[in-house]
């Protein structure tokens, strides 16, 4: 059992830190910006609640941080009040938040100046994931702090690699929502094409679900896509948060992502429609509209 600080409950991290106390048996403190809903959370698991990010940090062994975008990730962790202001030498700091690969360098030169570990370790696998404890998880930073971190995130995780130094998570973390934008868009053609077509959607997947179109997003979207159904999961606003971090680290290394620009836009006029926190299935939307 380790002493374990958890900073920011939202809809994933609320459920991993759940799983670090119910499955790992660790002792956390937590720290959430609402604080009510710390409390609610203690209620609920047990151990105690801190008053800031330092507080939550103070004797930990390790720190998970699972917040918004860079901005809140800095505001958690660095100044007078932040979790690296109250890690001991020898912590392990794991950052859960999907950011720029800049900042998790920059906090990883920071841990170390403290002579502490530090992991960009962003997750895959959604509010569900989180709920079952069977997340993604690909870390960036050094082989010895990822071999002492990895039994802990365990708790929360079915799948969790080392992807190279610091930043690689993170940028593992971008080709993972370039990937599943493109499987997103070319699903909800799909359904599209075969309701103008007047097919059973069900029998279409049904078929093809069995060859070479299937995927995550066939098995578990189809069905509540058909019937214009938005609420399980991963938001619209959240996706083009990842996107633009996405397309802005393809301006730096040259890469080039015509589709996940193309479907970046998209997603703009999901959000346009009213869609801000619909799931990012809700591509198919703006097709099935009159």
């Amino acid at each position: 059992m380790a002493k374990v600080a958890f900073i920011g409950l939202g809809v994933m991290g609320y459920r991993m830190a759940g799983h670090l106390a119910k499955r790992g048996g660790h002792e956390l403190t937590v720290f959430n910006r609402t604080a009510v809903k710390a409390e609610k959370w203690v209620a609920e698991h047990g151990g105690k609640a801190a008053a800031t990010p330092r507080a939550a940090a103070e004797g930990a062994d390790f720190i998970f941080t699972c917040v918004g975008n860079d901005d809140d990730l800095r505001s958690v962790t660095i100044g007078t009040a932040g979790a690296f202001a109250g890690m001991k030498k020898g912590a392990i700091y794991i950052d859960n938040t999907t950011v720029s690969a800049t900042v998790a360098r920059e906090l990883y030169a920071a841990a170390k100046d403290k002579g502490c570990g530090s992991l960009d370790a962003p997750v895959s696998g959604g509010q569900a994931g989180a709920e079952s404890g069977q997340l993604t998880v690909m870390a960036g930073g050094d082989r010895e702090t990822f071999d002492r971190a990895k039994p802990v995130i365990d708790c929360y995780a079915r799948m969790v690699g080392l992807m190279g130094p610091a930043g690689a998570g993170q940028l593992t973390k971008m080709v993972n929502q370039i990937c599943i934008a493109g499987a997103v868009q070319g699903l909800a053609e799909g359904i599209h094409f075969a309701k103008k077509a007047g097919l059973d959607i069900e029998q279409v997947i049904g078929v093809i679900s069995k060859g070479a179109a299937q995927s995550w997003q066939m098995e578990n979207r189809h069905k509540t896509m058909a019937a214009g159904k938005f609420d399980f999961g991963f938001a619209v606003d959240w996706m083009r948060k990842d996107l633009a971090i996405s397309l802005e680290e393809a301006r730096k290394n040259g890469s080039k992502l015509p589709l996940a620009a193309l479907i970046d836009q998209f997603y703009a006029e999901v959000q346009a429609m009213g869609g801000r926190r619909w799931d990012t299935s809700s591509l198919i939307a703006r097709l099935d509209r009159d």
